[in-house]
């Protein structure tokens, strides 16, 4: 692993990004090499600045907890399945970020020893000290939370310099910018502020805890090209959630 770029602003991150962003388009399902392998050639970019980087990702294109509960499924039960639909993920992702040459470790929230280590915070630090890209999976182990707020808990206990969410849209807005065309991104937001208004862009569980942590959040596009490089330097990119807003 190279030294740490003398001028980023995050040293260590944790980034969230949604499982659809592996599948070949919006609302679509499963796992495309393509995508996968467009966000693991970002990963390396990212990588070689020498910052410390850990990731969760959602598993939202092959099993959404919610959908199945919604549909007569046991809520603990489909919860347990969409946890398992993430380890998917960091599998696929493993697997891509390795082939491009970058180190990583999977660490689950559910024992599952043959294919991934069991979350242990302070291994999980020591992987990032020695360069690897770290991967949570299966949530936070525990039903009704959502990997959103695993990612928030995450960035806490491994002592993070900011939590970066990508998403589709390049920031948070007032109202949904694929349905009003007149929506406004805000360049700036306090976690009170985003509490206040209901923003739907990240679970309030996840903000609430990053609020009593003072740890702050970024929202940008994922597809935006560079953009969690000049997120980490930063640069005036997507949207900043923090105590001032």
């Amino acid at each position: 692993m190279q030294s740490p770029h003398p001028q980023l602003k995050y040293p260590r991150v944790l980034l969230k990004i949604s499982g659809e962003a592996l599948c070949a388009q919006e609302g679509g399902s499963g796992l495309d090499p393509a995508s996968v392998g467009a966000v693991a050639d970002e990963l390396k970019k990212v990588y070689e600045l020498g910052v410390q980087l850990a990731l969760v990702c959602g598993g939202g294109n092959i099993f959404r907890g919610l959908k199945g509960a919604a549909n007569g499924m046991d809520r603990t039960t489909a919860d347990h399945m969409g946890m398992l639909a993430t380890v998917m993920n960091a599998l696929a992702l493993q697997d891509a970020i390795e082939k491009r040459g970058v180190p990583t470790r999977i660490q689950t929230a559910i024992e599952m020893n043959r294919i991934a280590e069991q979350y242990i915070r302070r291994r999980a630090v020591r992987h990032l000290e020695k360069g690897r890209i770290v991967l949570f999976a299966a949530g936070t182990g525990n039903p009704y939370f959502s990997t959103d707020t695993a990612a928030a808990l995450r960035a806490m206990e491994i002592g993070a310099s900011a939590l970066f969410k990508a998403t589709k849209v390049p920031g948070v807005y007032d109202k949904d910018p694929k349905k009003h065309a007149d929506a406004t991104m805000f360049k700036a937001l306090s976690y009170d502020q985003f509490l206040r208004d209901r923003i739907g862009v990240m679970d309030s569980t996840a903000i609430s805890l990053c609020r009593d942590n003072k740890l702050p959040i970024r929202v940008f596009a994922l597809a935006e090209p560079g953009a969690i490089r000049r997120a980490l330097f930063g640069e005036d990119v997507g949207t900043v959630i923090d105590e001032r807003g």
